[in-house]
């Protein structure tokens, strides 16, 4: 079994992307952790001040003595106030000849950037440079304050410290500080330049710096990022130093060599760009060259190219290319790309044009599998229209889809095809409080070009026409009532609903498979028109579909109870299938498909789906999740989840998942978090994966150590060089530590940590498509 031992520093900087929005995060003791000044801050000055009036110069004082145009001193609760900066001390002198101003004694310097407290003041009132002997400062709004022997505030309003410190932590609670021999800060630009940086955390030196920059917010600045440290034994000695490069307002590139003592230099390569107002890409480009970890120390790579956005009020386009050296490279590498699939790599261009009552497209597609031989096809290209004529005569509402698509393949035993198809539909809606009926017919109209048949199958045909008419009755009914359950109000709603639906029958054997694939028959997939997704078969169908839903509602009118059943019953069997040699079964009804979601009491929670036949009497899917959540960050839930007869990647035989888990996340303290998770394998008697997770979060630093231990992923085939000895299992122990405020945010949150793993919270199943 593969053990892994992984421990990260994490002091990366926050960069806030070109393009997008700051994510939502946990409820955080953040919340609770406001630093704040010994005083209120000034207000800005207003706009459009005169300026000769903001030059003037206001003295208050208990007493005070003096020559005009040469010295006055002031004694007791002095108050001096200068171009929206003030000063509060228990004597000052001014010297109007050098245009000096001096103060001292519980000294308070204000202005709408900054609040100092320091043993005395020396300004210059021509310049507004002024100079504090050991000062405390705190920025106003922001969580970062320290102390300096020396600060000097710049006519411009910036900050110059002299043997000087600072951190988020509360005051008095330093639990890391950032030492400095010189220290320059820019409130307006938000970042400070460092010299001589030394930080301490619990007093305890643990990094020094002769230069750096650090962001005291989240504005964007060329320069190193922090780096990051781990060791792990399929890796080794980790450290990467990311390089950020603020190319232009629109650009911005960051650069990471990443040196792995077990794998070699790992480097990665973002570009972000935005384009105009309205679009907005990404370009990334990993590289390791010999991979000491593979047998035959093979090149690695990744290339992943996004684009998307609007041109104006009725052009949208979207690009997406994405493309590895082997199929499992996303399970070896920490890639800075996130794929939304599990195994499939989704090439994609899109235009399109939306108005009111019509649309179009232009588009073209390639999907790379990994770890399949097999690939789909491609589609190069596929243009579509999508007319809609709302009460077009009478009541009578028009619609008309039309699509041409090419499909193209990359092996040499494959036939191509190009597919036209024409949609015209006429339907007649009612709708209103009491229920609804929707009658429709529709026409499927569709040619194909079939080329180099002979290739792929004897039975297909070099040109299809295939027409197919359907007629599709949807009604529903309300009802509702008002009823006391457990000596509560509740608003019960009864919804019954039918859907006759007839499809006529076409041969449908001599066209080829190109993008069609069978759907689901869960409680929404009963009402469909359609068998299969796609276009390259249209089930015939003489059927009735009966369905009933049920809610409660509570006197918020919030809906506390919901369950769904429904089955359709087949007058005649469907002729139709995705291949030739499958028979088609001989049943009279379709599988029974139920769904619930229950607010048990107060924070339980129950969610079930079932998709039974009733023939048979066989479990064909079953799911049943139970939460309780009672607060926020507080979390149990139960799931067992039941998909039989899928196929094994490795094997290609048919197993039953039948799997019961355990998910958990609950605050021990005010600081510290829980977060775990168990899923078992009833088939197979073992567990899939356990991850424990604990974590300590304050004002101004986070640390997690997590336990880690799953079914390791493996795609690999003939082909792919990764190691034959490839273990099934890894177990993993990590620590991340965050000191906010330094640049280091970090994915720290019980959120982040509940989708950390196989299992995704409230996603465990995948019964609906």
């Amino acid at each position: 079994m593969l053990k892994r031992y992984l421990v990260t520093l994490c002091l990366l900087p926050t960069v806030t992307a070109v393009a997008a929005t700051a994510p939502q995060t946990d409820a955080s003791s953040d919340d609770q952790c406001i630093i704040t000044p010994p005083v209120p801050p000034l207000p800005k000055p207003e706009k459009g001040a005169a300026k000769e009036l903001s030059q003037l110069i206001k003295i208050k004082s208990d007493a005070s003595s003096g020559t005009l145009g040469d010295k006055a001193t002031f004694n007791g609760n002095v108050v001096f106030t200068q171009s929206g900066r003030q000063v509060t001390a228990e004597q000052a002198l001014v010297d109007q000849q050098e245009q000096k101003f001096e103060a001292d004694g519980q000294l308070v310097f204000q202005d709408s950037v900054v609040t100092v407290t320091a043993d005395s003041l020396n300004a210059k009132m021509g310049s507004k440079v002024a100079t504090l002997d050991n000062a405390q400062y705190w920025l106003n709004g922001q969580q970062l304050h320290g102390s300096a022997d020396k600060l000097e505030i710049t006519k411009d309003n910036k900050l110059v410290l002299k043997d000087s410190d600072f951190s988020t932590c509360p005051v008095g609670d330093e639990s890391w500080l950032l030492k400095a021999r010189r220290i320059k800060i820019d409130p307006v630009e938000e970042w400070g330049e460092i010299w001589d940086a030394k930080l301490e955390i619990g007093n305890v030196p643990v990094f020094y710096m002769p230069y750096m920059t650090v962001p005291i917010s989240g504005k964007r600045k060329t320069g190193f990022l922090f780096p990051r440290i781990s060791s792990s034994t399929t890796n080794g000695f980790e450290f990467a130093t990311p390089f950020y490069w603020n190319i232009a307002p629109e650009y911005d590139l960051t650069f990471t060599p990443d040196y792995m003592s077990s794998r070699g230099l790992f480097s990665k390569t973002e570009f972000r760009y935005l384009a105009g107002a309205r679009q907005s890409g990404q370009f990334n480009l990993e590289f390791l060259g010999s991979d000491s970890m593979l047998e035959n120390n093979a090149d690695r790579w990744m290339a992943n190219f996004r684009h998307q956005g609007a041109i104006d009020e009725n052009w949208r386009v979207l690009a997406n290319f994405i493309d590895v050296s082997d199929n499992n490279y996303f399970n070896d590498l920490n890639s800075d790309v996130n794929r939304s699939t599990e195994n499939q790599l989704s090439r994609v261009g899109d235009i399109s044009y939306f108005t009111e009552f019509w649309n179009f497209s232009a588009r073209v597609q390639d999907i790379k599998v990994l770890g399949e031989d097999i690939s789909p096809y491609q589609v190069m290209p596929q243009l579509s229209v999508n007319y809609r004529s709302p009460r077009f005569w009478n009541k009578l509402d028009f619609n008309l889809y039309t699509e041409l698509t090419n499909f193209e393949h990359r092996g040499n035993h494959y036939n191509t095809a190009t597919r036209f198809h024409v949609e015209p539909s006429i339907s007649l809606p009612f709708q209103g409080p009491a229920g609804s009926l929707t009658s429709e017919v529709k026409l499927y109209q569709t040619y194909f070009s079939q080329r180099d048949v002979e290739r792929a199958d004897t039975q297909l045909k070099d040109n299809v026409s295939r027409t197919v008419p359907e007629l599709r009755i949807n009604g529903q009914v309300n009802f509702e009532r008002f009823t006391n359950y457990f000596d509560m109000p509740y608003r019960q709603t009864l919804e019954p609903q039918f859907q006759y639906l007839y499809v006529g029958h076409k041969d449908q054997s001599n066209i080829g498979l190109y993008d069609t694939a069978e759907l689901q028959q869960d409680y929404l997939g009963l009402f469909r028109d359609r068998r299969f997704s796609g276009l390259d078969r249209i089930a015939d169908a003489n059927q009735l579909t009966l369905g009933l839903t049920t809610r409660m509602f509570d006197e918020h009118n919030v809906e506390q109870f919901r369950f769904s059943l429904g089955q359709i019953a087949y007058f005649e069997n469907s002729q139709v299938s995705l291949y030739s040699d499958q028979l088609s079964e001989d049943t009279s009804t379709s599988v029974l498909a139920a769904e619930t979601d229950i607010n048990l009491y107060d924070d339980w929670f129950i969610s079930a789906a079932i998709q039974y036949d009733t023939k048979y009497h066989d479990n064909k899917k079953s799911e049943v999740t139970l939460d309780y959540r009672p607060g926020p960050n507080k979390l149990v839930q139960l799931s067992y989840r039941y998909v039989p007869d899928l196929v094994n990647r490795n094997t290609n035989d048919q197993v039953d998942i039948s799997q019961a888990g355990i998910r958990t996340a609950w605050p021990l303290t005010d600081n510290v978090y829980f977060v775990g998770n168990y899923y078992y394998d009833l088939n197979e008697s073992r567990a899939v994966e356990t991850y424990t997770g604990f974590q300590y979060e304050s004002c101004c630093w986070a640390v997690r150590f997590a336990y880690h231990y799953h079914i390791k992923t493996n795609y690999e085939d003939n082909y792919n060089p990764v190691l034959d000895n490839r273990e099934l299992f890894e177990t993993a122990f990590m620590l991340n530590f965050v000191i906010k405020g330094l640049g280091g945010s970090g994915p720290l949150g019980v959120s982040d940590m509940l989708d950390d793993g196989i299992f995704s919270y409230r996603k465990p199943l995948y019964l609906r498509n």
